[in-house]
C-alpha cells in the first residue's frame, strides 16, 4: 500500500463566506486531515489567502486529488496549486562576482535546511565555477553584454524552462533583467537588494551610507519585477551601527544580512509559504 504522508493546498480568491467551510468539507470527503492552516483576508484587496498542510494522500493518488479539486476550486474562482510534502523546488540561482550569498544557499542546501533542489547555476563571470563544480551543481557561463543581452535571456529562459526550473535566485546577480523576462516569470524571481540605502543608488552604496552617518543597514528578498528594485517584498531584516563602525564593517554586516534575509525568503518560497497580493504578498509564518 503507497504511503499516505503530506501535502499543501494554496490558493487566493475573491473573499466571501464559506470559503474555508468548502475546502475543509472536500479534504474531509477524500479521507484528508488538515494538519495546520493559516488564512488572511486583506480588507484592502478584497482577497482572501490560505494555506492549508494536510495529510492522507499518497504521491501516486495526488494527481486524481488535484483533478478532483481544480472543479471545486472553479465554483469557487480559486487560484491556487498543490504540491506534495516530499516536493523539493527546482531551483536555478544567477551570480555574478559576489559569492557570499551563493555560499551560503549551497551551505543550507548541503545541511538539509532549504527544501530545494539546485539545477544549475548560472553566472555572467567564471568566478564561481570552482564553487559549484566542488557542490556537484551544473554550472553555466553565460556572459552578457548589450549586444548580446536578448540572446542571453532567451538562453537563460530556455535553460529554465528545460530544467524544470521553478524557482530563480538572484544571489547578487549584477544584471538588469528586462522587463519581457520578469513578466513572463512573475512570482519566480527572487532577488536580494540593499533596500534599507534607498538614497544610495548606484555603486558603492554601503560606502555612500557610510559617508552620510547612517544608523540603521539592512536587505530586502523580494520578487524581481518590471520596476526595477520594486517588486513585492517577501522578508527584510536591518542591523544597527554607529559613528564606530568603519565602512568595511557597514559592507560586512551588510553582506551578513543580505545572506540571512535571502535565504528565509528562499526558504519561504520552497515551503508554499508565499502568496501574491497585488504588489504585496502575504507570507505565512512556519
Amino acid at each position: 500500500m503507497p504511503e499516505r504522508s503530506t501535502a499543501i493546498l494554496t490558493f487566493s480568491c475573491p473573499d466571501r463566506i464559506g470559503i474555508v467551510h468548502a475546502v475543509a468539507a472536500f479534504l474531509k470527503q477524500n479521507n484528508c486531515n488538515i494538519a495546520d492552516s493559516a488564512q488572511f483576508s486583506d480588507e484592502t484587496s478584497g482577497q482572501f489567502f490560505m494555506r492549508v498542510v494536510f495529510t492522507g494522500v499518497s504521491v501516486e493518488g495526488l494527481a486524481r486529488l488535484r483533478e478532483q479539486f481544480g472543479l471545486e476550486a472553479e465554483t469557487l474562482s480559486l487560484d491556487w496549486q498543490i504540491h506534495h510534502g516530499s516536493e523539493k523546488t527546482r531551483t536555478m540561482i544567477l551570480v555574478s562576482k559576489f559569492d557570499h550569498c551563493l555560499r551560503d544557499l549551497l551551505y543550507r542546501h548541503s545541511m538539509g535546511e532549504l527544501p530545494i533542489e539546485i539545477v544549475g547555476i548560472v553566472s555572467n563571470h567564471r568566478d564561481c565555477e570552482a564553487l559549484a563544480a566542488n557542490h556537484a551543481v551544473p554550472f553555466h557561463h553565460h556572459p552578457v553584454s548589450a549586444a548580446t543581452k536578448a540572446a542571453q535571456e532567451e538562453h537563460l529562459l530556455h535553460l529554465i524552462e528545460t530544467t524544470g526550473t521553478e524557482l530563480v535566485v538572484l544571489a547578487r546577480y549584477m544584471q538588469i533583467l528586462s522587463d519581457d523576462f520578469t513578466t513572463r516569470l512573475a512570482g519566480r524571481v527572487i532577488n536580494i537588494h540593499h533596500s534599507f540605502l534607498p538614497s544610495f543608488k548606484g555603486a558603492r552604496p554601503y560606502q555612500q551610507a557610510h559617508a552620510r552617518g547612517v544608523k540603521l543597514i539592512g536587505a530586502t528578498a523580494h520578487f524581481a519585477s518590471p520596476e526595477l528594485d520594486e517588486g513585492p517584498i517577501i522578508d527584510q531584516g536591518v542591523v544597527p551601527v554607529n559613528h564606530a563602525y568603519s565602512a568595511g564593517e557597514f559592507i560586512a554586516l551588510g553582506r551578513d544580512v543580505e545572506r540571512i534575509v535571502l535565504a528565509r525568503a528562499v526558504k519561504a518560497f520552497a515551503e508554499r509559504r508565499i502568496l501574491l497580493n497585488g504588489t504585496k504578498t502575504v507570507v505565512f509564518s512556519k
